[in-house]
């Protein structure tokens, strides 16, 4: 019997790109774009260049990953360039600030667009229907992760109709201007491109888990930069063109205060109220099933950590539920805190704060390309490297921390937030060696 490992073709690659990054952002983050950016054409550019970065970084990441083919993704990646202690904070911000902050700021996008749909008042209904949807599918994660997997192929093939419906009808039946319209009055800028782009990233993020498939592939050398060029330029050009349609349909000012609604208004306006009603249905399958992905995923984090010996209470964190096999205890950790998030916080706060400290160690990564290539030697001939060498690289560097300063600028009592957050594993880290914590029995990873 042939023990060899599935091959995945390269359009399977760039359905999992497309169904990685699409979630809520196009839906959620158009008004908080433009607000930032203070008129539409510089909102649009915001966009493009949030994708541009992120195709820099997927491909400099691609070849970081072939050549450290160890599963763990960012942690791990961290730890191998930088040491123990850095993965390790890097894996303690991933499990107390960037996935509950995910997961708190989903449920409160998809609660928020669901009280409009069944016409509930935000005031009450917001925070507790978005505990509900999260227990609920932190549950499904916990009772079975195959069923959560089921819930993720259904609603990724979903998510798309209500992007190719809005695009397309927007451009072909509104009628408000695209371009040359700024804001004005109270809802005048006052972040700044760094914090439009920023928002805008919000979107694109997803992309780091492609870099996973490059054992799957087939020629992965040739396929795996082709799935990421091709898949985040499709993106790029939906999300082009969605915010287009929107301008196009509901004014900028407009936009501008609807927020996270104007997706809904502009489909009830394109095709009625019925029309509109099916596909904010769609709107709110699509932020549910980003929601399922990154709960399916972020949750393990601590699990993956623990395996190592690298998480406080590892033989705790390590655990697969005797009947279940899954890591219910890593499962209720994240799924907490993030519940914190959601009574305490709103949630581009929370977007906010997560995706500043992440790219901190986005940029450490795609600069460990040099390192990468000092220590694992130049791709030899066939394999995949980084096209355009070292061009793309410092484009991925130097967007990340472009976008980390401008954020720093415009929001530092966030900035420093994260930062503290961060710097907080460190003397968590020494605590856990002086404690002498040794890593569990390994168990299987569901």
């Amino acid at each position: 019997m042939s023990t060899q490992t599935p091959k995945l073709k390269i359009w399977t690659a760039i359905s999992v790109v497309v169904g990685c990054v699409i979630g809520s952002g196009v839906f959620v983050k158009p008004g908080r774009v433009l607000v930032a950016a203070g008129d539409s054409n510089s909102a649009l550019l915001a966009w493009t260049i949030g994708g541009l970065i992120s195709l820099a970084g997927g491909l400099t990441l691609a070849e970081i990953a072939s050549r450290i083919p160890k599963t763990g993704g960012i942690y791990v990646y961290m730890e191998e360039l930088y040491g123990k202690t850095w993965g390790f904070v890097c894996g303690w911000v991933q499990s107390l600030i960037y996935g509950p902050a995910l997961m708190s700021a989903l449920s409160l996008y998809f609660a928020s667009l669901l009280g409009q749909f069944i016409g509930l008042s935000p005031e009450t209904s917001i925070r507790p229907i978005a505990l509900a949807t999260l227990l609920l599918l932190a549950g499904v994660s916990a009772y079975s992760t195959a069923y959560g997997a089921i819930i993720q192929n259904v609603t990724t093939f979903i998510k798309l109709i209500p992007i190719i419906l809005i695009a397309a009808a927007g451009m072909a039946m509104g009628d408000a201007p695209i371009f040359d319209v700024a804001l004005s009055g109270a809802v005048a800028p006052t972040a700044g491109m760094g914090v439009a782009i920023l928002a805008t990233l919000w979107a694109y993020d997803g992309w780091v888990q492609v870099a996973n498939l490059a054992g799957e592939l087939e020629n992965p050398s040739k396929n795996l930069p082709k799935a990421i060029v091709l898949g985040l330029v499709g993106v790029m050009a939906a999300y082009l063109l969605v915010n287009m349609a929107l301008f196009h349909v509901v004014p900028v000012q407009e936009i501008a205060t609807l927020n996270e609604k104007t997706a809904a208004v502009a489909a009830t306006t394109l095709f009625g109220t019925i029309g509109g009603s099916a596909l904010a249905l769609g709107i709110l399958v699509s932020i549910f099933g980003c929601l399922n992905g990154n709960i399916l995923t972020m949750t393990r984090v601590p699990y993956a950590m623990a395996l190592r010996g690298a998480f406080p209470q590892a033989k705790v964190f390590a655990l697969l539920h005797p009947k279940l096999k899954t890591p219910v205890n890593s499962i209720l950790l994240k799924t907490s805190i993030a519940m914190l998030m959601i009574v305490l916080l709103n949630p581009d706060r929370i977007t906010d704060l997560a995706m500043f400290i992440m790219y901190l160690f986005y940029a450490s990564v795609f600069f460990g390309i040099v390192k990468t290539r000092k220590t694992y030697g130049k791709p030899a001939k066939g394999e995949y490297k980084v096209p355009l060498y070292p061009v793309v690289p410092a484009v991925a560097c130097a967007g990340s921390l472009y976008i980390c300063f401008s954020m720093a600028s415009q929001q530092p009592v966030d900035a420093l937030i994260s930062v503290l957050i961060a710097l907080s594993g460190v003397p968590m880290y020494a605590l856990m060696n002086r404690s002498k914590v040794e890593a569990p029995a390994v168990v299987q990873v569901p």
